[in-house]
């Protein structure tokens, strides 16, 4: 079956991957000496073609398989990449399935320092059963570490990964299309480290609650200028927006949830009442 971009999908090739903690990535094909190159494709977005490719050489491995390596350098830009198989020169590539994935050494990524930038990658299953890589390169990052919800308001520990925090760090609570409406919050710091946390009082973003739905991004300020998102990137877990689902909490006629965003990022929901 021909999928478009000269891509033949076949259902039974299917290639292991494992990660390690410097960022590699090792395919492992299960078909019987494979030929070719495998080849990772940065999603377009919608209504654009295609410009980013990136081609590994498969090699010979110890079981007789072949198998690609992704070095940590260079980093792959953000987004998500698709993995295919060019069996030969010329001939269409094919978009290839999971096997095992092997990602262990991801889940505790969020207590190792990352350097700037901060590149992450977590393969993954897409929705229609194929293998695709999750990207994030960021000059510096703010990892959430522990999300408490109360009656009125939530606490949020983190920590800031490829930057320091500075003398006067401050939460900046943006309302999305809002033009430049915005909150501010000044965080704990933790001593001797990136680490901090700090209080959202919800009464400061219900506001007027007939108003709609609106969203509020979080980011953190840092040397008075540079805004860095506050997200949760540095585990195994590509898309957690379905899966971690925060409590909400009513203030007079809003409803409030934090949740993670298709970017794995940390905004705020308010459901208001009125259209």
């Amino acid at each position: 079956m021909t999928t478009g971009h000269g891509t033949t999908a076949v259902a039974d090739l299917r290639t292991d991957c494992t990660a390690d903690a410097d960022g590699r990535l090792t395919f492992v094909l299960r078909a019987s000496s494979p030929t070719g190159r495998l080849l990772l494709r940065l999603r377009p977005k919608k209504g654009q073609p295609e410009k980013t490719l990136h081609a590994l050489d498969l090699e010979p491995a110890a079981d007789g398989r072949s198998c690609a390596v992704l070095e940590p350098d260079p980093a792959l830009a953000e987004g998500r990449w698709d993995v295919y198989l060019i069996p030969e020169p010329g001939a269409p590539r094919q978009r290839l399935g999971p096997g095992l994935l092997d990602l262990r050494t991801l889940v505790d990524g969020h207590l190792r320092e990352r350097p700037s930038p901060v590149a992450v990658r977590v393969p993954y299953v897409t929705r229609d059963g194929h293998l695709a890589v999750r990207a994030w390169l960021r000059t510096a990052h703010v990892e959430v570490e522990g999300v408490r919800v109360r009656a009125r308001s939530m606490t949020v520990r983190a920590r800031l990964h490829g930057a320091a925090l500075g003398e006067a760090p401050a939460v900046r609570l943006r309302l999305r299309g809002g033009g430049g409406t915005e909150r501010t919050v000044v965080p704990v710091a933790e001593e001797g480290g990136c680490g901090f946390s700090f209080t959202v009082d919800y009464e400061e973003l219900a506001g007027d609650a007939g108003r709609g739905n609106r969203v509020w991004d979080l980011s953190v300020v840092v040397d008075g200028e540079t805004s860095v998102r506050i997200g949760r990137l540095l585990d195994d877990v590509a898309e957690r927006k379905d899966i971690f689902v925060l409590p909400a909490a009513v203030i007079g006629g809003a409803t409030l949830r934090p949740y993670y965003t298709v970017d794995n990022d940390l905004s705020v929901l308010t459901e208001g009442t009125g259209p």
